[in-house]
């Protein structure tokens, strides 16, 4: 989503005009969006007085940003080592087909996104993903689509369904 004028500039003016404030400006900018719009971007470039070439290569540097807009709840598979070993791979294949998505992209509904990451640190509850904050470990197909089933659910009941 693209912030109106108004709320962008009430982000900003949280920060000096400082080039030391860039990523948390724009770690702001895309908790309120969902990702960083390429308006904001720029703006946020000259309202530091910092170069765009660095605002956006700060912005392709980090993994946990992103340019392209992201379902509600991003779902982080563990690729780890004991992840991998246990079957990430089944983990990933079974989100991709329940959610009609490939790695990178956004279900139909706007809700998840799927991404892969090198280590989610619970090499215990392997194979294991992470949605929002929360950890799910020891997945299986049926698991998987229980999780999913229950953050839909959620939605539901957000919405007054």
């Amino acid at each position: 989503m693209i912030l109106p004028r108004e709320r962008l500039l009430e982000l900003f003016q949280a920060y000096p005009r400082d080039r030391r404030y860039a990523l948390p400006l724009l770690q702001d900018i895309q908790k309120q969006c969902g990702y960083l719009p390429k308006e904001h971007i720029i703006e946020a470039a000259g309202y530091l007085g910092v170069p765009l070439s660095r605002i956006y290569a700060m912005a392709t540097y980090y993994r946990s940003f992103s340019l392209e807009p992201r379902g509600k709840y991003v779902i982080k598979v563990c690729d780890g080592t004991a992840c991998h070993i246990k079957d990430s791979k089944n983990v990933l294949e079974t989100l991709k087909g329940l959610l009609c998505v490939g790695v990178g992209g956004m279900d139909k509904d706007g809700l998840f996104s799927v991404e892969t990451v090198n280590c989610l640190g619970a090499c215990a509850l392997a194979p294991v993903m992470m949605i929002g904050e929360e950890y799910f470990g020891k997945l299986t197909e049926e698991s998987i689509t229980e999780i999913l089933e229950g953050f839909r659910k959620r939605e539901a009941v957000v919405a007054g369904i």
